[in-house]
């Protein structure tokens, strides 16, 4: 009797540990806010969705993987303001905002580390800006296939290297010679479907398209220029064309426009074994 008493008390003290383990919650990161600090969350990949729990906390988005937090007012220490959840493209993650009187005890920069990381499929991505780059830096290092579709004017020559698609994207690859002197200071590079021709009597129709993504940064060249460029795919009637705009940071700026047809679009190759294997 005795014996069973113990096996008894075993069994019930290991159901016990078992229910203590399904019921705990899993322990959330907190981070301390002061309405005269912000706080910058920075993830590792573009944010897609930014949730706060309660209006205590005024929040944006000022750049694609950046999230900036301000309690709107003071309150009192230790008060739980509210819950923040970021989604990325492939993982979401939560923080508890504390309110702590101390500007020197507030969280200025919080980087979104692997362990507060949960998995996550974003249902509107089928392909991370990661992919993007990689498959970008592999099209670089591939030879030009296309050798007659170009445009030139101010001493200056912009031409299309290669069109490959993977996915839902196709990834378009530019580039452009300079043969003068002057460095050119890029402005901004627009992508655009365009009217092939244009009469007076014609009002020119012309469609912006916002990159997925672009693997060159730099802002200025003064002889050569490359960039890959990624865009959803898309197609178009053959009275238009897809342009590339490169204009330049200055009032009587050059402009750089390259006209691909939609035949030369519908030549895009597919990535293959050996294009994969280029690192």
């Amino acid at each position: 009797m005795k014996l069973n008493k113990i096996c008894m008390a075993a069994m019930l003290i290991v159901a016990a540990s078992e229910m203590a383990a399904q019921t705990t919650p899993v322990e959330m990161e907190w981070l301390t806010v002061n309405e005269n600090v912000t706080t910058i969350v920075t993830a590792s990949e573009p944010v897609k969705l930014v949730d706060l729990s309660t209006d205590k906390i005024a929040g944006d988005q000022p750049i694609e993987n950046t999230v900036r937090l301000k309690p709107k007012e003071a309150s009192k220490d230790g008060d739980i303001l509210a819950i923040v959840t970021i989604v990325t493209e492939r993982y979401r993650t939560q923080y508890g905002l504390v309110y702590t009187s101390k500007m020197s005890e507030a969280v200025t920069d919080k980087e979104i580390l692997p362990v507060e990381r949960t998995a996550y499929a974003h249902p509107s991505v089928t392909m991370s800006q990661e992919e993007m780059y990689r498959h970008a830096r592999r099209i670089w290092n591939s030879p030009a296939r296309f050798r007659d579709v170009s445009c030139k004017g101010h001493g200056m020559r912009m031409r299309l290297n290669n069109i490959y698609t993977c996915g839902d994207y196709f990834f378009i690859d530019f580039s452009v010679s300079n043969r003068t002197n002057i460095r050119f200071d890029i402005d901004e590079i627009r992508l655009k479907l365009t009217d092939k021709k244009i009469t007076k009597a014609t009002n020119s129709q012309s469609i912006e398209l916002k990159p997925e993504m672009m693997l060159e940064k730099a802002t200025s060249f003064s002889k050569g220029y490359r960039n890959v460029i990624a865009v959803k795919k898309l197609t178009f009637p053959d009275e238009k064309v897809l342009t590339i705009e490169m204009s330049e940071d200055q009032i009587s700026g050059r402009t750089m426009k390259l006209e691909i047809d939609y035949e030369d679009v519908l030549s895009a190759d597919s990535f293959d074994d050996r294009l994969l294997e280029i690192e």
